[in-house]
């Protein structure tokens, strides 16, 4: 390609030229551009192609997690944990940092997404002044709010109220799927599967289960919210409901009732408003012109920038992006997929590679029971027949 020139270097006999790019280590790749340098020591392509990114964007990008309200930890190994999710995010140029709106006021300027992950009590409405004005600004945020775990908890109005305005509603439900997909998990009845999914760029080309321990139900908004109109990006399968008492299901009663929403059930919704850049008034009577060609440039290239974009995805569930869950099937890819989607990086939407770390085996009920009588009873049984057999042999 004319616009990329490739270059190798033998640091041994060059080391001038490997002085001067600061190379430690043989492998090393470096990418320039304009005058940024990106090292990267790894023949992985997505380090390559995250360096490639992060050098021709010239800027680091920023997640925060609001904290505060007994919300999900970005940075811990526990089980509900989000450290597996940071990793991940880290390996996609994305830093993850944290804030208490109740301390600060208002979202950090560099914020590029803000995550509401789990909260479990409403929150004020100066919380919600800031994140309300961040989004008018054109700023992107992503709830996951399950349900309540105990039917009598008390609800988050503040919070639901808020999303609201966006075109996006929050039931108070619990979402049951008893199609039998979730048996290939280990699953129960009350952690629902989606399989395929409805047409979004988060889950373009996007083909693999993800499972939602205690999900609620979320959807457009049936008359929208103005010019703000959501769009459902996960939805669960048509043996699924929307089991309205909780009582009963707390009880063990999974059966669907007449007052029960059936299938299939949108558990994540998503919407792009677009927001006007302000416009600078010019001084009336007065040469706009500048005395440096470039800045005149500059001003010109800036006519030609996209608009900014508010985006909101909202997801019925909490624990599928924790640490607990994240390694099941397609969960971290739909994680990752939804940041980058509200970061504005699509390039970087695709289905990723496996993490080595990850061992687990995906079993069905059926399996495992299977596994479990070869175990105790048909190796036992072989071993103890087989002595048998050669001692009646040698009598």
């Amino acid at each position: 390609s004319s616009q990329v020139s490739l270059e190798f270097v033998d640091v041994d006999k060059e080391p001038l030229k490997a002085r001067q790019y600061d190379v430690q280590s043989y492998g090393t790749v470096i990418f320039e551009y304009e005058d940024r340098i990106e090292r990267v020591v790894s023949d992985e392509e997505q380090a390559l192609t995250n360096a490639l990114i992060k050098v021709i964007e010239g800027e680091e990008l920023r997640v925060y997690f609001v904290q505060g309200h007994d919300e999900r930890t970005p940075n811990g190994n526990e089980r509900d944990d989000y450290g597996g999710l940071t990793e991940a995010l880290q390996r996609d140029n994305l830093i993850v940092d944290t804030v208490v709106l109740a301390q600060t006021g208002e979202v950090p300027s560099a914020a590029s997404v803000v995550v509401v992950a789990g909260p479990t009590t409403d929150y004020l409405p100066g919380e919600i002044d800031a994140l309300r004005e961040y989004l008018e600004q054109g700023g992107k945020a992503l709830f996951l709010i399950a349900p309540a775990d105990d039917p009598a908890a008390t609800s988050q109005p503040n919070l639901i109220s808020f999303i609201a305005e966006w075109g996006i509603e929050l039931s108070s439900d619990v979402v049951v799927d008893v199609s039998g997909v979730g048996q290939l998990l280990g699953t129960d009845a009350t952690v629902p599967v989606a399989a395929t999914y409805p047409v979004h760029p988060i889950t373009e080309d996007f083909a693999l289960l993800t499972a939602f321990p205690l999900a609620r139900s979320v959807s457009p908004s049936s008359n929208g919210a103005g010019d703000r109109v959501a769009q459902t990006f996960i939805e669960t399968s048509a043996r699924s409901w929307a089991e309205t008492d909780l009582a009963e299901l707390e009880a063990g009663e999974v059966q669907m009732d007449e007052d029960d929403i059936p299938g299939p059930i949108s558990i994540g919704a998503a919407v792009a408003v677009t927001v006007e850049r302000p416009d600078t008034p010019e001084p009336v009577g007065e040469d706009t012109t500048s005395a440096d060609p470039a800045a005149d440039d500059a001003e010109e290239d800036g006519d030609d920038l996209p608009t900014p974009e508010a985006r909101v995805a909202v997801v019925g569930d909490s624990d599928f992006a924790a640490n607990g869950s994240l390694g099941i099937q397609g969960n971290r890819d739909l994680a990752l997929n939804t940041l980058n989607w509200l970061a504005q990086q699509e390039n970087l939407i695709s289905v990723r590679p496996r993490q080595p770390e990850d061992r687990r085996i995906t079993l069905t009920a059926d399996e495992q029971l299977r596994i479990t009588w070869l175990s105790l009873l048909m190796i036992p049984a072989a071993v103890i027949g087989a002595g048998l057999f050669t001692w009646w042999r040698r009598r």
